[in-house]
């Protein structure tokens, strides 16, 4: 369209329709090209990441280069070549070939940003709604929770001294449901305390398997200070638990790696499984569909999540750039 209206508005100005095509063509894709690295990398890459004189710089230096280089094709065309010297009409080449383009490719850059501004106001609105229809499914959900806990202080001392390993678990389950109930609720939560409720949901699952099942869980000491989104990697170590392996004559494993280096945190998940399916559990809790759209809507191009499976593993890879 662009090349239609200015062959149309501009055809005349060069004598040979042969010409005006040759030029036409060479205007816009010189604009095509410049629109196309500001609005996809300058953008992205400088004016969102609040490098501002980095892109001014880039941007004023994209456009002189264009020009130059469109300038001098339209002198091998048109057998000018003192379109390309310093001599003669400057001013109106200057006007019609670097300040035209200043012009056009902020327009183009105008479009860009709007069209982003629209898109981050309906992944906020979209975040919004998600956020307030888990607050109510968490409200529906919440009994009374000073009588669970004072219920869970009795049962704990009515559990005979002795029973270590039984007053532990129930201790262990006490921190869970209290991180779910009070610290979970925010926007953000640290990740020490993220990991250790997965470490006590880890320890919890291992007491009801047997030395058949084998369960590692690693965390590297470097994964530190940097929040999360609460209760963002539970599933995918319910979803391990719950579809691993049975067999009888080999082991069935659970393996966690969780690391953290060059501001990217990594979260690893992989179990046995069985290639007809069969689980130790039926299926339940969120779904790994459910999580994939909460780490797009969360974590917009910066993150990664693979699944790879096959008939005797099921392996989830999780990267998000802290």
């Amino acid at each position: 369209m662009v090349f239609a209206l200015w062959y149309y508005l501009r055809y005349q100005d060069y004598g040979s329709k042969k010409i005006a095509i040759e030029i036409t063509l060479l205007k816009v894709s010189d604009l095509a090209i410049l629109v196309y690295i500001i609005n996809y990398f300058l953008i992205p890459e400088f004016l969102y990441k609040k490098k501002y004189a980095n892109f001014i710089v880039t941007f004023i230096l994209l456009i002189f280069a264009g020009s130059l280089v469109k300038v001098w094709f339209m002198s091998q065309i048109m057998h000018q070549p003192g379109l390309f010297s310093l001599l003669g009409d400057l001013k109106t080449r200057l006007y019609e070939n670097v300040i035209s383009d200043f012009f056009l490719v902020i327009a183009g850059a105008a479009f860009k940003l709007i069209f982003d501004f629209f898109k981050m106001q309906q992944r906020l609105t979209e975040v919004a709604k998600e956020k307030a229809e888990t607050e109510l499914n968490f409200l529906k959900s919440q009994i009374n929770p000073h009588f669970l806990f004072n219920s869970l202080n009795t049962v704990y001392f009515l559990i005979d001294k002795n029973n270590q390993e039984a007053r532990e678990a129930l201790h262990k389950f006490s921190d869970m449901l209290r991180y779910q109930l009070y610290e979970a609720n925010g926007e953000k939560i640290p990740i020490e305390k993220e990991i250790g409720y997965l470490k006590d949901y880890v320890d919890l699952q291992k007491l009801r398997k047997d030395e058949n099942y084998q369960v590692l869980f690693n965390c590297a000491p470097e994964v530190i200070d940097f929040s999360i989104e609460p209760l963002l990697l539970i599933p995918f170590v319910e979803n391990a638990f719950k579809h691993i392996s049975n067999y009888k004559n080999q082991s069935n494993f659970i393996k966690v790696e969780i690391s953290s280096s060059n501001g990217e945190f990594r979260f690893m998940v992989e179990n046995s499984k069985e290639a007809m399916g069969k689980t130790t559990e039926h299926y339940g809790g969120i779904g790994l569909d459910n999580v994939r759209r909460r780490l797009e809507l969360l974590y917009p191009e910066r993150h990664v999540l693979k699944i790879n499976f096959d008939d005797r593993v099921f392996n989830v890879e999780l990267k998000i750039k802290i």
